[in-house]
């Protein structure tokens, strides 16, 4: 439509690089016309005119011209005139009312624009200049399905300016925040409310949608504004009736769930979850076996753990304060909710069962606190203990052959079972002893006949009550008679009853790693039957080993009886053995004596042929038996692996000896990184990682000393030259990445700022660029996944008002652009596991730079970046919008859609 005024001429060549797929030539005359409406006086005017005339039906026109308006409300608004301040809101309520008229609503990406123009003039000018916004839009747009759309945006665009607690405010901002919410209480809380109950009431049937999002609303001003307005009986009731009501129940939900989320007196809030439970309840909800929609029962299941953590904190406030009656009623409350909370946590589906985990968790800490449990405390105890292990089994889907994001999630969900577990073993060690015991003989007894996954978690349920259950160092086999002979009487079961043969690796696995915890049933315990039987046994043992312990390398073409890596395991167990036993002090020094002194003699004798041998493969075999040794770091030759063995004595130095060992650190490393391969610093670092770990701030100056020399070394070997098709080259540098990028993460995540930061900018600059560089361009989504990891970290430290200067500018041009170059890669495949796991660290990023930015970064993806990509206005809001919500997960599943839908 041509222009009515002369004034509203715009540049309509400039225009024409708004659309996404215009050329490049176009594009950059847009983003420059948008810069010089952006900084003039009054030029930005015309872009009022054109929205309140209506002028331009092109999406991308309004859009723009709703951005000039935003910058002039955000940064400029202090310096405009009270006339044009006029103008803004005049042109606001045209356009508003333009809506009201309009067959079609306008898209969402422009009502959620214009919203968020009307929120920011809202903070800017309701307390001084127009106190009467709500009122004036209110009056304006009454019961107008369009006009009520734009008003319940705008509201949640207030909140996320005014209210949003994970946005990091200016104190300057946080008193405006204040006074503009104690002003809205005052002046027109209660008239709001009357207006969602209005639209609530209106719309339930005919406009849905507009109902849920009013839901939304209500959720979030609940926390801030007068319980009583909305926990009365008119407004409860409403809610409850819409939780009746398919398309609304799960906003239903989520409001509901707010509302008992207020902070409020502990008896009010007994009363108040009591009264919702009662109604729904009755309604039938509690049956939750005849739900069939997981969706809404996954949303039931978060209200439900909402209202029993509610409860649990009232009893906490109750008992503190010593009245009895008041404490024991909520207790009977909380324990009302048992029932239904086990319905939850057994459930099929483990979303729903995950969202009653923290209610779980806290009832048990309530149990834990009580002097005694009744019958029924106890029976609820068994009840979740067996809801556990049956949670706790693989289901027949998991795919162990190609374990992809709905694996991850299950290893995730396992995880918080455990905290569980952890729980019931200190509520009642006793029954969960008894409980795995009952679970572990009954599946050892049938394994032949078994599916794994029966045969798995009774295995794995004896592997984690090595955690549950406390014990000094290990000693599981010490102490309290009862557990100790449970647990003698299931390992000996399991390494009986033929159970290790079973044909599934998860079996197999989770086997080994249950001998291996514990381990001390074998050779720790005085008192173990198996130890006794061993002991007769040892010295015969020793001396049928014996041949397996002599270092001689393969002579005339005849192979050594054991690798390498299996005779270090021989020496270990002749070491256990001899340390263990039952033989007098004098009897085992004798024993370790006949086994050093030969290892002694050898030593020499291979040293000294090793310096003669000329023939490469003859040194390989004689440094292979050498790397048993410690002292021979300095022989020229085979360095590499005698250094490896170094690096390994260094290893359990560290546990044994602990700070002790910290002065010879500096000079084996120096040594370490003269004239290093790949492998060497692959394995020098974890040894870096392992000292920075422990000791943290007592070997900060070591670290800042090492750290560039370090970098520097695996930056040389990199970037050394190799055949193309070297795949043995390749996976080398590969892991080298990996264990560089490794040590970078453990030094950001130490708490040891000062070792990066005081490394000088340019050797900053040059590390940090290699971290952007792992997170884009290697095809290695572990790596990708550590280097998200270190850059929300740095962002963290570094990222805000008061971090290093430049920073900002360096998130800007760098890790952003990481963030989605990143998995728009061809080879970023998100249907793997551990690449969905990357982008779920992209996404962490994403948040920790907003947290630290705020809505400059909201600008910045806005109006230059995402445009840059192409990413059309309506998505390029909803992202934003994803990203400014607090829920994590929101963001985590737009951004694995945001970047699918992308690659199509």
């Amino acid at each position: 439509m041509a222009c009515q005024s002369v004034s509203a001429v715009m540049d309509e060549q400039a225009l024409l690089g708004l659309n996404p797929n215009a050329d490049a030539r176009y594009r950059q005359r847009a983003m420059a016309y948008f810069e010089q409406l952006k900084e003039s006086q009054d030029a930005w005017e015309v872009c009022a005119e054109a929205l309140a005339k209506g002028i331009y039906n092109d999406d991308h026109v309004k859009f723009f011209c709703f951005q000039v308006l935003e910058h002039q409300i955000k940064f400029r608004h202090a310096g405009l005139s009270a006339a044009q301040q006029q103008l803004i809101r005049e042109t606001l309520m045209k356009w508003l009312q333009c809506q009201l008229m309009n067959t079609h609503p306008e898209k969402p990406f422009i009502r959620n624009k214009a919203a968020q123009v009307l929120a920011l003039t809202f903070v800017m000018e309701y307390v001084t200049l127009w106190p009467k916004f709500f009122f004036d839009i209110l009056s304006l747009v009454g019961l107008n399905p369009h006009g009520v759309d734009i008003y319940l945006r705008t509201l949640m665009a207030i909140d996320a300016e005014v209210v949003d607690r994970d946005i990091l405010h200016s104190p300057e901002e946080t008193r405006r925040n204040t006074l503009i919410k104690d002003t809205m209480r005052e002046q027109c809380i209660p008239h709001l409310v009357e207006s969602w109950f209005q639209i609530l009431q209106t719309y339930q049937q005919s406009h849905p949608e507009l109902t849920c999002q009013c839901l939304e609303v209500v959720g979030a001003f609940v926390s801030w504004i007068d319980l009583n307005l909305i926990a009365n009986d008119r407004f409860v009731n409403l809610l409850l009736s819409q939780m009746s009501v398919e398309e609304l129940r799960e906003e239903a939900c989520d409001c509901l769930f707010e509302i008992v989320n207020k902070g409020m007196d502990p008896m009010d809030k007994t009363k108040l979850v009591e009264s919702l439970c009662q109604v729904l309840q009755s309604a039938g909800f509690f049956n939750v076996e005849q739900e069939e929609d997981v969706d809404f029962l996954a949303k039931f299941s978060r209200l439900v753990n909402g209202m029993g953590q509610s409860l649990v904190l009232s009893w906490t406030k109750l008992a503190k304060t010593g009245n009895v009656k008041d404490t024991a009623e909520t207790l009977q409350a909380v324990e009302a909710k048992v029932p239904l909370l086990l319905q939850l946590l057994v459930h099929e589906d483990d979303d729903i069962s995950a969202n009653i985990v923290g209610f779980c968790y806290e009832y048990l800490h309530v149990l834990k606190q009580l002097p005694q449990l009744s019958e029924q405390q106890k029976a609820n105890v068994e009840a979740i203990m067996l809801a556990v292990m049956k949670k706790l089994t693989y289901d027949d889907e998991y795919n162990f052959e190609n374990e992809g994001e709905d694996e991850a999630m299950f290893v995730e969900y396992r995880k918080q079972l455990k905290m569980l577990l952890d729980r019931l073993a200190q509520v009642s060690p006793e029954l969960l002893l008894e409980a795995v015991r009952r679970v572990f003989t009954s599946s050892m007894q049938t394994w032949q006949t078994a599916p794994f996954m029966e045969v798995e978690v009774a295995i794995r349920l004896l592997y984690m009550l090595g955690e549950a259950l406390p014990a000094s160092h290990g000693a599981h086999f010490s102490g309290d008679t009862a557990k100790t002979s449970a647990l003698q009487d299931m390992m000996r079961t399991l390494v009986s009853c033929g159970v290790s043969s079973y044909q599934h690796s998860s079996v197999s696995l989770e086997f080994f790693e249950t001998v291996v915890r514990y381990d001390k049933f074998f050779i720790g315990s005085r008192t173990s039957p198996t130890c006794k039987h061993m002991n007769a046994f040892i010295e015969d043992i020793l001396t049928r080993i014996q041949d397996l312990l002599e270092l001689a390398p393969p002579e005339n073409g005849f192979p050594a009886l054991l690798t390498s890596d299996d005779q270090l395991f021989m020496f270990e167990t002749a070491g256990v053995l001899i340390v263990n036993g039952e033989s007098p002090v004098e009897r085992k020094q004798a024993l370790m004596r006949s086994l050093l002194l030969p290892l002694m003699d050898a030593f020499r004798l291979l040293l000294a042929k090793l310096l003669q041998e000329t023939e490469e493969e003859r040194q390989a075999a004689l440094a292979d038996c050498l790397s048993h040794a410690v002292g021979f770091a300095s022989c020229p030759v085979q360095r590499g692996v005698l250094r490896s063995s170094v690096r390994s004595f260094l290893h359990r130095m560290i546990i044994c000896l602990e700070e002790e060992v910290l002065p010879f650190i500096p000079a084996a490393s120096e040594h370490m990184l003269k004239d290093c391969e790949a492998k060497d610093l692959q394995e020098f670092i974890p040894l870096i990682s392992q000292i920075t770990a422990k000791f943290k701030r007592q070997v900060s100056p070591f670290l800042q000393q090492v750290f560039m020399p370090l970098v520097l070394a695996i930056f040389e070997v990199l970037a050394r030259p190799a055949e193309e098709n070297d795949q043995a080259a390749a996976l080398e540098k590969q892991m080298l990445r990996r264990s560089y990028f490794t040590f970078i993460q453990t030094v950001t995540g130490s708490g040891m700022n000062e070792v990066m930061a005081n490394q000088g900018a340019e050797n900053i600059e040059r590390v940090v660029f290699t971290i952007i560089q792992g997170a884009v361009d290697f095809p290695d989504p572990i790596a990708q996944k550590t280097c998200f990891i270190i850059l929300s970290k740095l962002v963290e430290l570094w990222g805000g008002k008061d971090g290093m200067v430049g920073f900002p500018d360096f998130i800007y041009k760098h890790i952003v652009p990481a963030c989605f170059l990143a998995p728009l890669k061809p080879t970023f495949d998100l249907s793997d596991a551990q690449t969905v796991l990357t982008l779920s660290e992209c996404a962490l990023t994403l948040k920790m730079i907003h947290l630290k930015r705020g809505p400059e970064f909201i600008q910045f993806l806005q109006q230059e970046y995402l445009p840059s990509l192409q990413v059309s206005p309506e998505i390029s809001q909803e992202l934003c919008q994803v990203i400014q919500q607090p829920d994590v997960k929101v963001l985590k599943n737009y951004i694995k859609a945001f970047f699918q839908r992308a690659k199509l």
